[in-house]
């Protein structure tokens, strides 16, 4: 098993994001891409690719955050969608934030629920 991760979602404007951080916050992996109206169907192929990068699987995440808006209701509502089926399958801790530090409030949430 490799180093514990956190994934982040964000799908809230046509350029999506997701990365994979520390439990301290710090940057392992990132990635955007245009999503647009392709974001279901290429959702979980770039995570999937992202956690291949750094030589990962899914059993390595250990908390999901993702961006909770605004911004697209669709594109929310994927986002949300796929962080919560992560968390439950994975049963991680799950939580959402928004604004300029989404990423660092989410993980500070993220390791306050365990």
């Amino acid at each position: 098993k490799g180093e514990v991760m956190i994934l982040t979602i964000r799908t809230d404007k046509p350029e999506s994001e997701i990365g994979l951080y520390a439990a301290d916050g710090s940057i392992i992996q990132c990635k955007s891409w245009s999503a647009h109206r392709q974001l279901a169907e290429t959702l979980h192929t770039e995570i999937s690719e992202l956690l291949k990068q750094v030589n990962a699987g899914l059993t390595d995440i250990a908390a999901v955050v993702v961006y909770s808006g605004p911004g697209s209701f669709t594109g929310l509502r994927i986002g949300v969608s796929v962080a919560n089926a992560f968390a439950q399958a994975l049963g991680v801790t799950v939580s959402s934030a928004n604004g300029d530090q989404w990423i660092s409030e989410g993980i500070s949430k993220a390791s306050t629920a365990k």
